[in-house]
């Protein structure tokens, strides 16, 4: 008989998601406007000390907003992190620009400082740095970027930020929220996110003009009128109160989820370390200022101990007894629909796609789920 399935990362739902969604089905709030979606944003703010928040329908809806408020438009350059999910760098092809795409860093895995400075000095040296219009970061599986850096570099250039914060909601910096660093911050619930509204985003900004712009943007671009007048072109992103209704109770157990996550890491670390080779596989590295969420338990078997195809071999084995993982993500400057983009870096995630592998890291993995996980694992490398 077939095994249960172990997912990598499934909704885990915290009970009052129901309520709120009645709610909506007793109030006739089936709409992209109504009080869970009112209140979803509010909790948003609250949580991440972020101003001001709009729900939408996705993290990559979020970013198309971003930069159309930003002004990105046709002959534009817009730099991104390479080591990342396309919902990071479809939008900008969809604001008609151009992705240039940076290196990660060994640290946290995320944007490279060096090379985000050397791809500006280089369209500097070009004449095209007032080309460029937007820098697009990404905390990669939780972990936060080196923003203060990455931030010094942008304001030396004038260049706003998009915080691509899909996967880190809860994440930190000296206590200070991700998403909220640069001038607009996105937000992915999607269904394998840490907390989900099923399908989902929300974009967030301490500037109340973004937001404004964002909603009205997201509604089809309608005027103030009492008929349909559109002065712009809009979008049919804003996020439905029925799921915002779930978005309501997911937040109420965000921090719970955070901890089980946290759990998750901990474990993979205690079982590496008792098969002898937790100093032969790296991680995303937090230090002292850093707070992941570890939405996604990621690890990277060193090659200078593992052979390359390591990862994809357990990957395999895994899969075989119905256990999902996965690996790192294929750099965007290798799909073959990026390949003719601007590159700046050493390969480094060139390097972690190879060896890098995500291990099932849901909040509602059970003790006989992690006995199988743990198992399985200690099988592969016994």
């Amino acid at each position: 008989m077939k095994m249960k399935k172990i997912w990598l990362s499934s909704p885990h739902m915290g009970g009052k998601e129901q309520t709120f969604v009645q709610e909506a089905f007793e109030g006739n709030w089936i709409a992209p406007i109504g009080p869970n979606l009112n209140e979803f944003e509010k909790d948003i703010c609250k949580y991440t000390g972020a101003n001001h928040c709009v729900g939408l329908t996705s993290g990559t809806a979020a970013i198309h907003l971003a930069l159309k408020i930003l002004g990105v438009d046709h002959g534009d350059y817009v730099l991104v992190q390479s080591f990342t999910f396309c919902g990071s760098a479809n939008p900008i092809v969809y604001a008609g620009a151009t992705p240039v795409y940076i290196d990660s860093e060994n640290l946290t895995w995320n944007m490279c400082p060096k090379a985000l400075g050397q791809a500006l000095e280089d369209f500097e040296r070009k004449g095209l740095i007032n080309k460029v219009k937007a820098i697009i970061p990404v905390h990669l599986y939780g972990m936060p970027a080196k923003m203060d850096q990455i931030s010094f570099i942008a304001n030396k250039y004038g260049i706003p930020i998009v915080e691509d914060a899909a996967e880190s909601i809860g994440s930190s910096i000296r206590n200070q929220q991700t998403g909220t660093f640069g001038d607009l911050g996105v937000f992915s619930f999607n269904g394998n996110k840490i907390i989900t509204t099923s399908g989902g985003g929300g974009l967030v900004s301490h500037s109340k003009e973004h937001i404004d712009l964002a909603r009205k943007l997201s509604t089809q671009a309608r005027e103030d009128a009492p008929y349909y007048q559109h002065e712009m072109v809009g979008f049919n992103y804003r996020l439905s109160n029925v799921s915002a209704g779930i978005g309501r109770g997911q937040m109420m157990v965000l921090n719970q989820r955070i901890e089980q996550r946290r759990s998750n890491f901990e474990r993979y670390m205690r079982l590496f370390e008792r098969l002898g080779i937790s100093e032969k596989i790296k991680v995303q590295e937090e230090r002292e200022i850093r707070f992941s969420n570890r939405w996604l338990t990621a690890v990277y078997f060193d090659p200078v101990y593992f052979f390359k195809d390591t990862s994809e071999k357990l990957r395999i084995h895994l899969d075989a007894t119905n256990i999902e993982s996965r690996p790192l993500w294929k750099p965007m400057h290798m799909q073959p629909v990026f390949k003719d983009c601007l590159f700046y870096g050493t390969a480094v995630c060139e390097d972690l796609f190879n060896y890098g592998l995500c291990l099932p890291s849901g909040s509602n993995l059970n003790e006989e789920d992690w006995l199988r996980i743990e198992n399985e694992i200690t099988n592969y490398f016994n």
